[in-house]
């Protein structure tokens, strides 16, 4: 069984994060969505919510694909994490040339702590590759329009936690 693990912070999840995801699938027999405890970063939503969203929002795409995709936090090294979900691989979205720097820098140090465990870069489709979860939060904090961002549940819990 092929296992990938897509890492981040989802705080929230976007079109763009569910957009890497829907493609992932395809890649892998099994998808983890491992979801960041990130104490410095300071989430909107706690962790339980952010698994949450995602387990909601993905439910549809694990029928639609056949594709296994869990949810699974983590606090440790993403290299330990992988190991420990019994991932092959790590799929990274990209979303413009600035995100390349650091990835290829990140892809390096995991090389060197485990080289059984490949990195795969998915670039965002053009429409979603602005978005980024600090923005959409800012956006909304100012009572912008995030609704061509994210979901219609996910705008509603943006909408209610900020106001």
């Amino acid at each position: 069984m092929r296992v990938g693990l897509y890492p981040g912070t989802f705080d929230p999840i976007t079109l763009g994060h569910i957009d890497i995801i829907r493609r992932a699938s395809a890649l892998v027999d099994k998808l983890v969505i491992g979801v960041a405890i990130n104490r410095d970063k300071g989430p909107l939503f706690s962790l339980e919510e952010r698994v949450a969203m995602i387990e909601v929002e993905c439910a549809h795409l694990s029928e639609q694909t056949g594709t296994e995709i869990v949810a699974h936090p983590f606090e440790n090294l993403l290299i330990n994490c992988a190991r420990d979900v019994g991932a092959q691989i790590i799929v990274r979205g990209l979303r413009a040339v600035a995100d390349f720097e650091y990835e290829f820098q990140m892809v390096g140090m995991n090389r060197v702590l485990d080289d059984s465990i490949e990195t795969v870069f998915l670039m965002a489709e053009a429409r979603h590759q602005a978005i980024a979860s600090k923005l959409v939060k800012e956006i909304a904090r100012l009572d912008g329009d995030v609704s061509k961002f994210v979901t219609p549940r996910v705008n509603a819990a943006l909408r209610e936690r900020l106001a």
